[in-house]
């Protein structure tokens, strides 16, 4: 492959990665438009890197084509951020499955204690969301299964978006540091069917969260129709 193709892909990825963070934080809101003029422009190049990197993002489930209105960030429904948690309480359970049949691996788990060193120091809610889903990675590869864990990463992106806005709600991240510090503490000592039965509740809350916040969202639309 020629060093231009190099290049340009290299460049897709990178404007493809800027996007994302923009997506997950919330900088762009479900349903904006997308404009390539405005990308190519901050990245100094065509629109041709720009339109690759948003067909990564369609990929990812980030981003989607609609016709006449070209692409804008994906609006989840309902149902599909439910449906995106419960298949990560599917995919995390089953990896502790295998992690139960094999055996705890320490060094994994001291890969663990790392991340949540990390995490009872940031403030920063991106920042966070994203050591929040290494830690929860480190679950996946101790189950050494590949398929858990290509299933697992294809979640990706949109579980990202998904529980940022779940670290946003008041005193989750507090909560967050204290289940993944027993979550630890349970491994290390090799109980994993208590460790099991911490993660699942703590996989659940997010749920609880995500709906009331979904609630509270519903409720501000409502009003401001009224207004309107």
């Amino acid at each position: 492959m020629s060093s231009v193709n190099l290049n340009y892909n290299a460049l897709s990825n990178q404007i493809a990665e800027y996007i994302s963070k923009q997506i997950i934080t919330g900088e762009l809101k479900s349903g904006e438009k997308i404009v390539e003029n405005v990308y190519a422009a901050d990245f100094g190049t065509s629109r041709a890197p720009v339109r690759e990197a948003i067909y990564l993002l369609t990929i990812e489930g980030l981003v989607e084509r609609i016709p006449r209105k070209g692409a804008v960030v994906k609006e989840h429904t309902e149902n599909e951020v439910y449906d995106l948690l419960e298949i990560r309480i599917m995919l995390e359970s089953l990896a502790m499955n295998r992690i139960k049949d094999g055996q705890v691996d320490q060094d994994v788990v001291k890969k663990m204690e790392a991340l949540y060193e990390k995490m009872v120091s940031e403030k920063d809610i991106k920042s966070y969301t994203e050591l929040n889903h290494a830690f929860h990675l480190c679950l996946i590869e101790m189950s050494r299964s590949e398929t858990i864990e290509k299933m697992y990463t294809r979640l990706e992106l949109p579980l990202l978006r998904v529980q940022n806005v779940s670290f946003t709600a008041e005193g989750n991240i507090e909560k967050s540091v204290k289940e993944h510090f027993t979550l630890v503490e349970l491994l290390k000592a090799g109980k994993v069917e208590e460790a099991a039965t911490v993660l699942e509740k703590h996989n659940h809350d997010v749920i609880t969260t995500i709906q009331k916040q979904l609630f509270r969202h519903s409720n501000d639309s409502q009003l401001k129709k009224k207004k309107g």
